[in-house]
């Protein structure tokens, strides 16, 4: 079996890639190692806090003991399912910040600045929120960006109260301006999950030149220092998929560096260790592995608004019944419809802290807070310094990988993380929420030293599931680098990578969007086609971010 490209992970770069291999008239063959996404827990938005509990639909990692985490296991989803992590997902739609990119082409990226990614976020969207689109935002693409309908008066709330403490607002913040409160963008579409399977490689699969053969992927074959094929394991039986052109990895920053280092390309100590023979001496192949924590900042609810009263079996049956039979209802939403992107100080060039509001106190594994009606802001820093590494734990391919982020380890995480806990209850203490603030769950009122912060940060920072930049672009003669501008995998011809894996830095906010895009972007780089024409649009930054913080 082979094929003009073979695309490892049916996630949302690799679906994105599959598609425009595909529209191009290249045979393609997509390998994955997940089942089918069809039912309610995808499919349905509302459903969300599901699929990633689900060891079906999920890898099921976890990161080794953190030890500024009270050696705590943080869990590190990751999809094992067609759509891959865009069918598990919170499904919220954040494209990152201008100068994100731009921070990636000052770091040896050329070509992946602002200006030269936009137009791929342009055309991979089919943008809902406003007439037009304008100049930032695209209308004819594959991927459905939405709005929730914002109908519980918390939403509004939020956004108002981020008003009255002096921040800015923004009715757009994957367009001109991300600085500020306003509504919450989501890949949802006529109240469903809108995923990377959904929009690009179902229909890629009509085609007759794209196959989806489901396996796992053992390692990438090379012969003479090219990639031609992979090496898979289906049915009991181990085979190769050959490629005739070339192999793209698009498995995650945790799978891709994995299959990297199982294929001989990784730090050559390391390989050597599992008997692996060294083909690609990288050693910053599972380096530079980055992602955002966050804590919940919960509040008791006066009155009996929230979604709390749907937080029991027939609540959620009732909810699910609406959505099976109509399409509509609160499980065609996320309900994530409010958001805010804040700087934390003076002196910071652009937002660095995040916000997502939800009208319940809930963790991401369902349970809810004992006190019953509340709302809660998951808020965390955007650009932790704070590095860890994905390692082979052995050479056996169905072995997990060992996993440690490091988190926390920087001094400055510490005072970033302090700063969303304040900065946060002055949000909640404005006259928007007095018809509703109760009091604060979590913390709590009596958590206000830097101690008492730290404690609870150590005991209840979880991820927010965006682990990136374990096989990072820079320019070749960069020893840390993995992959060049043009995603090939530096020290081995017909390779390339194509998922979040190449990020050289976290971007700001949520991770599906610039996944797709680099999908969609290191697309015309295989087909060595033009790249877009670089955007001259300008973003909206504050002229004061050097004397104030708002």
């Amino acid at each position: 079996m082979e094929a003009d490209f073979v695309v490892v992970g049916a996630g949302s770069g690799g679906c994105a890639m599959a598609y425009r291999l595909a529209e191009a008239g290249k045979r393609v063959i997509v390998i994955e190692h997940g089942g089918s996404d069809a039912g309610p827990f995808i499919q349905m938005p509302g459903a969300l806090s599901y699929p990633m509990n689900m060891g079906i639909y999920d890898w099921g990692f976890r990161s080794e003991p953190e030890p500024h985490l009270n050696d705590r296991q943080l869990a590190t989803p990751r999809g094992k399912v067609i759509g891959g992590s865009s069918s598990i997902n919170g499904m919220v739609f954040v494209r990152g910040h201008a100068k994100d990119f731009d921070h990636w082409a000052e770091a040896g990226a050329a070509g992946w600045s602002y200006a030269d990614v936009l137009p791929y976020f342009r055309r991979m969207e089919t943008w809902h929120g406003g007439s037009g689109g304008g100049e930032f935002r695209g209308t004819s693409g594959p991927l459905h960006v939405t709005r929730g309908p914002r109908t519980n008066p918390l939403f509004h709330a939020f956004v108002e109260a981020g008003r009255q403490a002096g921040y800015e607002v923004t009715d757009d913040y994957n367009g001109e301006k991300q600085e500020g409160f306003g509504p919450m963008e989501a890949t949802i579409w006529k109240g469903r999950r809108w995923s990377a399977a959904n929009a690009y490689l179902r229909p890629a699969l009509k085609r007759e030149n794209c196959t989806l053969v489901r396996a796992l992927a053992r390692k990438v074959v090379i012969r003479d220092g090219r990639a031609t094929g992979v090496e898979v394991e289906r049915g009991g039986a181990v085979e190769v998929i050959g490629a005739r052109e070339e192999v793209i990895l698009a498995a995650s920053s945790i799978n891709t560096p994995k299959l990297l280092m199982l294929s001989g390309i990784g730090p050559g100590s390391h390989l050597a260790e599992h008997g692996i023979e060294v083909l690609a001496d990288r050693k910053g192949v599972g380096a530079n592995l980055q992602d955002h924590l966050e804590i919940y900042m919960q509040y008791a609810s006066k009155q009996p608004i929230t979604l709390y009263k749907y937080w029991n079996l027939l609540g959620k049956a009732i909810v699910g019944a609406q959505w099976l039979f109509t399409g509509k209802g609160l499980g065609a939403s996320n309900q994530f419809e409010s958001c805010a992107f804040i700087r934390s100080d003076k002196g910071v060039d652009y937002p660095d802290i995040q916000y997502h509001f939800l009208p319940i106190a809930v963790r991401y594994d369902g349970k809810a807070a004992a006190e019953g009606h509340g709302f809660q802001a998951h808020t965390g820093p955007m650009r932790s310094r704070s590095r860890g590494a994905v390692a082979l734990r052995s050479a056996d391919p169905r072995e997990a990988p060992v996993i440690r982020f490091n988190y926390m380890s920087h001094p400055e995480d510490w005072e970033e993380f302090r700063k969303c806990v304040r900065l946060t209850r002055e949000i909640f203490g404005q006259a928007a929420f007095e018809p509703f603030v109760k009091h604060e769950i979590q913390p709590g009122a009596g958590v206000t030293t830097d101690d008492e912060i730290d404690a609870f940060i150590r005991e209840h920072a979880e991820s927010a599931y965006h682990p990136c930049g374990t096989a990072r672009m820079g320019q070749r003669d960069d020893p840390m680098a993995v992959v060049g501008p043009d995603c090939r995998v530096i020290g081995v011809e017909g390779l390339r990578v194509a998922d979040s894996s190449i990020f050289p830095r976290i971007t700001n906010g949520n991770l599906n969007a610039p996944s797709i895009m680099v999908g969609e972007k290191a697309a015309d780089h295989v087909l060595g086609r033009g790249m877009l024409a670089p955007a001259n649009s300008e973003p909206w930054n504050t002229p004061r971010w050097k004397q104030a913080q708002r």
